[in-house]
């Protein structure tokens, strides 16, 4: 095969990939195009690696560009330097999917080598991006259960296996066809087989989801701001349930960033929370940007206010860079000025777990982009969090496909861990979602309202919290291996001709 035509068919596989999220979100399709991706990487077997690096850089040019064209909310440099930092690091991925090619077993290989780089492309740079992953193209279909059995990189590993064995049925004997097609066929049948819901119930608790809204354009609105019409559609809940229209709940939710300054040094602020605590008689768990250790950082956090005022706190594990905090920002400073105009401060990250205790509940706290990263969730899941709450704030990316695509992992992340994710966001999605991946309650976008509803409590585990990693780690170690024995299978054969 041609250089150029293989140049062609990779940019048509990275751009289908992209189609398989939302917002169109089509099953399969990215199967079928990674399947595409493997075909023409078999078919260059004599490609230098620099050819192979620019196949793959333009694979992920193409599946990157639109996938994350939202970025460019924060910034247009910002969007162009991720697409680039994430085709260069899928540039080295088929670097390794061409090594393993020669390879009698590579229809595994290959599979193993891609979540290898998934993973890999999750923790690099910095905190890493895991967004885009085959596995979060399995929603919807019977696929999306195996995550309850053997997590998210297993489950990215048999999709990627799935598209190998698409070729397989194509290119090998007959006998290798069947087992093709019985990979195929079972992987699916079973899938939808497999049982998914609540892990160990545990008694139900009702919730209320404050959605307060944002008062215009991102960054454009006057501190204070949010949390004055949070404070608002909290206050309109008390009063529903002081006129005995509504039950009053276990806990009231607020998003991330609803409210852009300490609470605890903000005596308005304070004093708005103790008085709506008092009226609920429950505790609210705020998101609030809290002072750092430093006067020059800052912590994203939900914050538990109690009637004590505030209580236990969850510092957001994977803050974003370049949104929420500056790598070399003293190099940078000066040439982007906007870097120190709006982010001033730099948040620092979390190092403790996100299960909380309030009203004698355990939530599993993540904030934003956590839920995206496996140890996050894992982490809260272990220190045994009856439910996820995924405190999020999308001003910046209002009317882009952001939100659904990372409501999108929530609804993933319910089926994984078998237990209900509450999802409250200043301006949505905000909405519930039940331990079978089911929308069960999503509020109208872009204005104030409160989501009141009863969850059932999990106390058990899934497959999934045990075999995830694992599992996940002995697809890594399997690609490395094949990787490695592709690098000396080749220079043996080099040294002899």
């Amino acid at each position: 095969m041609r250089f150029r035509t293989a140049a062609l068919l990779v940019v048509l596989s990275g751009l289908v990939s992209s189609f398989a999220f939302e917002p169109l979100a089509l099953p399969y399709v990215m199967v079928l195009a990674v399947a595409l991706l493997f075909a023409v990487v078999l078919r260059v077997p004599d490609l230098r690696w620099k050819g192979v690096m620019a196949l793959g850089f333009l694979w992920g040019l193409a599946f990157f560009g639109p996938l994350i064209w939202w970025m460019r909310a924060v910034s247009d440099g910002a969007y162009v330097a991720l697409v680039i930092a994430e085709a260069v690091l899928l540039g080295v991925v088929v670097l390794g999917l061409h090594a393993v090619a020669r390879l009698t077993w590579w229809p595994v290989l290959m599979p193993a080598v891609w979540v290898l780089g998934e993973q890999v492309r999750g923790s690099f740079p910095f905190t890493g991006f895991p967004w885009g992953r085959l596995v979060h193209t399995a929603l919807d279909t019977p696929l999306e259960s195996w995550v309850r059995l053997v997590g998210m990189p297993a489950t990215s590993f048999l999709m990627a296996g799935l598209a190998a064995a698409l070729l397989v049925l194509v290119d090998l004997a007959a006998r290798f066809r069947l087992v093709a097609a019985a990979t195929i066929v079972g992987a699916i049948l079973l899938g939808g087989l497999l049982p998914t819901g609540v892990a160990g119930s545990d008694g139900d608790a009702r919730f209320a989801l404050v959605q307060g809204d944002v008062p215009g354009e991102f960054l454009q609105w006057p501190r204070g701001a949010i949390f004055k019409l949070h404070a608002e559609e909290t206050q309109r809940l008390v009063d529903r349930i002081e006129d005995g229209d509504t039950d009053a709940p276990d806990v009231v939710l607020w998003p991330e960033n609803s409210t852009d300054s300490d609470p605890r040094e903000n005596a308005e602020e304070s004093a708005r929370l103790d008085q709506l605590v008092a009226d609920l008689g429950v505790p609210i768990l705020v998101g609030g940007i809290l002072d750092g250790p430093t006067d020059d950082t800052a912590e994203n956090a939900g914050l538990v206010w109690t009637e004590d005022g505030p209580g236990e706190k969850y510092v957001k594990r994977k803050p974003v860079p370049y949104g929420e905090y500056v790598p070399f920002r003293d190099a940078l400073g000066g040439l982007v000025p906007r870097i120190d105009r709006d982010i001033p401060r730099d948040l620092v990250a979390g190092d403790e777990p996100g299960a909380l205790t309030v009203n004698g509940l355990r939530l599993g706290d993540t904030i934003c982009y956590d839920i995206a990263y496996d140890g996050v969730v894992d982490q809260a899941i272990a220190d045994d969090a009856q439910v996820l709450v995924v405190q999020t704030s999308n001003a910046a990316f209002t009317g882009t496909s952001q939100p659904s695509q990372q409501w999108s992992i929530s609804r993933l992340r319910a089926i994984e861990t078998g237990r209900w994710v509450l999802v409250p966001s200043t301006n949505g999605i905000s909405g519930v979602i039940d331990a079978d991946g089911e929308v069960v309650a999503q509020a109208p976008l872009r204005q104030p309202a409160t989501i009141e509803t009863d969850v059932p409590l999990a106390e058990g585990s899934t497959p999934a919290a045990h075999l995830a990693g694992p599992a996940g780690w002995a697809v890594m170690i399997l690609g490395v291996v094949g990787w490695t024995l592709a690098l000396v299978s080749r220079r043996r054969e080099d040294a002899r001709s």
